[in-house]
């Protein structure tokens, strides 16, 4: 016993242990309840009842103002329109315009397009308001965007240069696109985008009345003829476009221009379907 004694007091002493405080041990937990009660019986009351008591006899207790915030409004409710209710209210608004001036107010002041937002400049179309020869590409670029006319850059040279080689003016021929604004970053037009957009187009090819018509691209050619075939497959093909006064109109799909300086080899395809449109123009006279 005297040898696991001095033991222990060895190891006290190596642990930094010198004195002992008692020789009963303490219930640190029990310590610690019996402050808490203590402390909540010499907190002090509170509430109207504590005010009256700590108010002196024949006196009234300090009345202190209240200040209540006003509820917070609730948020603004947002009128979600689909996709056709846009469509709809774009064919109500092109039925409207009697001229191409009155389109593009009536355009311009249409939100059912949210590319409205994001584009700098509404690109209605430009040449000849009697042309008997039409173009329609997809959207405009960069370019386009900041000029709001389009045609205007790499793209719209090349074209230039194409009517001129089977003896056309830009001057003389009309161009517009599907889409008047450019969507973010070039990328291409969304179905939903599109199809709010196409009424405006449409009545735009009715006040202009061409003899014929072109597709400059796919994303055109697709949304104007209805059909999902691609641009391989549609160019140089002669086909028709029904429009809102129910009228058949010659139509034909060509590559876009910006695609044949992606793509100069194609130049060639290009060079046929310009032949192509330029013996229906003689035909039509």
């Amino acid at each position: 016993m005297g040898e696991a004694l001095s033991a222990l007091l060895d190891w006290y002493a190596r642990a930094g242990i010198q004195s002992f405080v008692g020789e009963a041990p303490r219930d640190r937990f029990a310590e610690t309840e019996a402050e808490t009660e203590r402390r909540k019986g010499s907190r002090p009351a509170s509430g109207p009842a504590a005010a009256q008591t700590a108010a002196s006899p024949g006196t009234f207790p300090e009345r202190r103002s209240t200040v209540l915030a006003p509820p917070p409004r609730p948020a603004p409710a947002i009128a979600l329109r689909s996709d056709e209710a846009l469509a709809t209210e774009a064919r109500e608004q092109a039925a409207r315009a009697g001229s191409l001036a009155e389109l593009q107010v009536l355009l311009a002041d249409f939100t059912g397009c949210g590319l409205k937002a994001t584009a700098k400049n509404l690109v209605f179309g430009n040449g000849s308001e009697t042309a008997d020869l039409m173009f329609v590409g997809e959207a405009p670029g960069r370019d386009e965007d900041l000029a709001g006319e389009p045609f205007v850059g790499r793209s719209g040279q090349l074209l230039d240069r194409m009517l001129g080689s089977i003896g056309l003016k830009r001057e003389d021929v009309r161009v517009t696109n599907t889409v008047p604004w450019r969507p973010p970053g070039n990328r291409t037009p969304t179905p939903a985008e599109t199809e709010t957009c196409l009424p405006f187009t449409l009545r735009h090819i009715e006040l202009v009345n061409p003899r014929v018509l072109v597709c400059l691209g796919s994303p055109s050619a697709k949304a104007l003829l209805r059909t999902d075939e691609g641009i391989m497959r549609l160019r140089g093909r002669w086909s028709s476009v029904t429009l809102p006064n129910g009228a058949a109109l010659p139509t034909m799909a060509m590559l876009h221009p910006a695609y044949l300086l992606r793509q100069p080899s194609q130049k060639r395809l290009a060079w046929r379907d310009l032949l192509t449109l330029k013996q229906a123009l003689d035909a039509k006279g």
